[in-house]
């Protein structure tokens, strides 16, 4: 099934937009015959899971982590992963600019905006976002590479259209900036639900856990 899954998504999607496994939970079985069928990109929540399954897979993918990074967790996180994409603030920024410092590593992240502006999520709102990126632009360790978005979670594909167009613009309006050290290359947006409508308004990463995996037990 996992195979099945993965070859037709793949075959679904256009040219330049990439695939990410969203791996919560999984087990390296099953991430393993993901990237059998051609996975390339793992996305990962929790360091501690990653850890285990960076053990028994290693460099042969890419490593995304998508999940809310703690202090506590950066210098794993530093040697695990491939990039961030939830960077939300200027402190969780200077600690993992020193975390990679201190491993000689420049981390590539990305900027997670909460589009739908929920009190209860992680992400800086979609005004905020230069204002945050302009101040982060001068570390050293980190590169900021584009935008992430979650939006609110409904049944609807559609409902999430408005939250995907919001970070569009944002990603354009940066973009347009040409600001120095900064290249907004990745648009993360788009899961198991929503990857076609977030493909249509920009996204180039999509996250497809369930889509890929079935339903968590």
């Amino acid at each position: 099934m996992i195979k099945e899954n993965v070859q037709k998504i793949l075959n679904e999607l256009p040219e330049g937009v990439e695939l990410e496994a969203a791996c919560k939970t999984r087990s390296c079985e099953e991430i393993l015959e993901a990237i059998g069928a051609g996975v390339k990109i793992i996305g990962e929540n929790y360091v501690q899971e990653a850890e285990k399954a960076f053990e028994v897979i290693g460099k042969r993918v890419r490593w995304h982590f998508i999940g809310h990074l703690q202090k506590n967790k950066i210098k794993k996180a530093g040697r695990i992963f491939d990039m961030i994409e939830t960077l939300d603030s200027i402190k969780l920024a200077e600690e993992l600019d020193k975390g990679c410092a201190a491993i000689g590593k420049v981390m590539p992240v990305l900027i997670e905006i909460n589009s739908g502006r929920e009190e209860q999520k992680f992400g800086v709102l979609p005004e905020e976002a230069k204002g945050l990126i302009i101040e982060l632009s001068g570390l050293k360790h980190i590169k900021i590479m584009g935008l992430m978005t979650m939006g609110p979670l409904t049944g609807n594909p559609e409902d999430a259209r408005p939250y995907f167009i919001e970070t569009r613009r944002v990603f354009e309006r940066i973009k347009s900036l040409g600001l120095p050290e900064i290249e907004m290359k990745y648009l993360s947006m788009g899961m198991s639900h929503s990857y076609k409508a977030a493909i249509e308004e920009g996204s180039n990463i999509v996250r497809i856990g369930t889509g890929i995996f079935g339903q968590r037990v």
